[in-house]
């Protein structure tokens, strides 16, 4: 039973991870289907991550509250129905509308699998079950971008998203007879008050910054969305710092090493965020790949990734947090400059192995600064402080990738004219010079800092 869990689990994690890399390599293609520019699909992976970080911080409550395996069937089914919705969208507004119904069943698929690994599964193996749920969030990166360009280039992108209904088909049958009942745990009071002024402030945040530069709507609705956004937070933060049990507890903030990691982690991921948005489409656009060609060089980093999970612990303890927290954000903002030099008749084998060597110091980052957000954070705060680090996590990816379609509409409306290789260069220039912003502030920690979680080891 210790393998059965987790496994099961691990079948809808794997059909959730590889879901997000497979639709990058396949916009090009959606976009022409659909009537639309490939630079405006922006909005339908804003969507997603919004979904993600409006929803994950309520997901425990649900658990508690409905059941963990009652919740995880409805987040399958719910994200089954997303990608059915995703295949039969004919035009940007249903793409987009379904994309954040997929993202609604992802923010409940990926923390109440944790949480009922955790209840179902004995301390002592713990360690052992939490391996193989992580076996999906490895393969899919790896597996995703050249199966989602296969199946667009020799079928239709639609079977990107009609693959999710068998496997969540079999996903749910298998909760329903293997995953056993868990105990229901009396659900803490949830800042019902807070949840009404953040998600509607995430979510206007992200659509105002993603529609500025859209031809399609007047940029005035752009500002105004974005500014009332920024106006629900405010207000949000007034009600959480007079709030016993806020939804977010901003107060974490004051810690140091906290915020280090929440505002130099989103200044890193604002630069890298827009990578698997914009570098197929440049592969596909301007350097004339088949989005299964893209799919198999972008695939590069992910094997990166993978080295540096055997790695990552070793480079922390040789190296401490502060180096290389300031290595891995300086190689990743070196590999988004790199990106915007590359042309046409730059050898393959030189970009992906940028792509291997970028993508080893970013997944580095990844495990490092997941860790550090605990640096000095008590046992008591660790659950808030995990919601927190993940709803920044996923606005400031969706940011990022409003960020970089954003710079290839403004270059191409001051230059005018079609879209051209230049205005992914100016965008990676741009993107590279956000993501240094984090070094800097990596640079600045005091040289013993995490050593609380050095000791851990």
């Amino acid at each position: 039973m210790s393998r059965t869990v987790p496994l099961i689990l691990a079948t809808a994690l794997f059909m959730e991870n590889m879901d997000s890399t497979v639709i990058a390599t396949s916009l090009a293609a959606i976009a022409a289907d659909i009537g639309t520019d490939p630079i405006s699909l922006k909005l339908a992976l804003t969507a997603y991550l919004v979904a993600l970080a409006i929803f994950i911080p309520i997901s425990s409550w649900m658990a508690d509250r409905f059941g963990s395996r009652n919740v995880f069937r409805i987040a399958m089914v719910v994200f089954v129905i997303g990608s059915i919705a995703c295949a039969f969208s004919d035009s940007l507004l249903a793409f987009v509308v379904a994309r954040f119904v997929q993202g609604m069943g992802g923010a409940l698929m990926t923390p109440v699998a944790r949480l009922v690994l955790v209840r179902s599964t004995p301390r002592h193996d713990l360690v052992n079950a939490m391996a193989w749920l992580t076996v999906p969030g490895l393969i899919g990166p790896i597996v995703g971008p050249p199966f989602g360009g296969f199946l667009t280039t020799y079928f239709s992108w639609h079977w990107i998203f009609l693959i999710n209904v068998p496997i969540g088909v079999i996903g749910v049958v298998l909760v329903s007879r293997f995953l056993p009942e868990m105990t229901r745990v009396a659900p803490r009071a949830i800042d019902f008050k807070g949840f009404a002024l953040a998600g509607p402030a995430f979510a206007l945040i992200a659509f105002g910054t993603s529609v500025i530069s859209l031809p399609a709507l007047p940029p005035i609705v752009g500002v105004l969305a974005t500014l009332l956004g920024l106006a629900l937070v405010a207000a949000y933060a007034r009600h959480a710092l007079r709030t016993d049990e806020p939804l977010f507890d901003l107060r974490l903030l004051r810690l140091p090493f906290f915020r280090s990691a929440v505002v130099a982690g989103t200044f890193f991921r604002l630069g890298q965020g827009a990578t698997p948005f914009l570098f197929p489409l440049m592969l596909q656009l301007s350097f004339g790949y088949t989005p299964f060609e893209s799919g198999m060089i972008t695939f590069a980093s992910a094997v990166g990734a993978i080295i540096a999970k055997f790695a990552a612990t070793s480079i922390f303890r040789v190296m401490g947090f502060r180096t290389s927290l300031t290595l891995s954000t300086a190689v990743s903002a070196a590999g988004l400059l790199a990106m915007g030099l590359y042309t046409p008749t730059t050898p393959i084998a030189l970009i992906i192995g940028i792509l291997v060597f970028v993508g080893f110091w970013q997944s580095t980052f990844w495990t490092g600064s997941q860790a550090f957000v605990f640096a000095d954070i008590e046992d008591k705060d660790a659950g808030q402080a995990n919601v927190m680090a993940q709803v920044s996590n996923q606005l400031s990816i969706a940011l990022g990738v409003a960020l970089g379609g954003g710079m290839l509409e403004a270059s191409t409306a001051l230059r005018g004219g079609e879209l051209t290789l230049g205005d992914f260069h100016i965008a990676f220039i741009v993107l590279a010079a956000v993501c240094l912003i984090s070094t800097a502030m990596f640079i600045r920690l005091p040289r013993n800092a995490g050593h609380q979680l050095q000791a851990a080891h």
